[in-house]
């Protein structure tokens, strides 16, 4: 649960710096992928620091080189966070994090139906883990794959 409550402390603070002022903050969509990006860094994190063992144990048996897959994910956080913050590569950094999300899951729900443990606490029980990477994947598809229209613009078929 500290992801998502990383996710949601970031989001609402950088909306409230975009309503001081700061024009790259101005929407809930750019506030939620800077949510997102330090929530990506913050996971990056465990991925080097005491939680690696938790992490190591966590990759199904059928995963080979567990620890080198951990140091791979970890820097995919990373490479997707950074990339989802810059315009020219967020829609791929995007897709990327998505296509992570959903090959971590399997982790995630060997953790969960192990009753593993991660930096001394339990993980997350399996359906509000599901529930969470969902959600994810929905805000990360939301901040950097879908296309914004530009305001003003009508859409193909709209009356106007």
């Amino acid at each position: 649960m500290a992801p998502l409550i990383v996710l949601v402390t970031v989001t609402l603070l950088a909306r409230v710096i975009g309503r001081l002022g700061v024009p790259a903050l101005r929407t809930w969509m750019a506030a939620a992928r800077t949510g997102l990006a330090v929530m990506f860094c913050f996971t990056a994190a465990a991925h080097f620091n005491s939680m690696r063992p938790d992490l190591i144990r966590m990759v199904p048996p059928a995963v080979p080189n567990p620890a080198v897959m951990v140091t791979l994910t970890g820097i995919c956080e990373i490479l997707g966070a950074i990339g989802l913050l810059v315009p020219r590569t967020r829609r791929l950094a995007a897709v990327a994090l998505i296509v992570f999300l959903v090959s971590v899951l399997p982790a995630n729900i060997h953790a969960a139906q192990a009753g593993m443990t991660i930096g001394g606490s339990d993980v997350t029980p399996l359906w509000p883990r599901v529930a969470l990477q969902m959600l994810f994947i929905a805000l990360v598809w939301w901040t950097g794959v879908r296309r914004v229209e530009a305001a003003g613009a009508r859409r193909p078929g709209s009356a106007g």
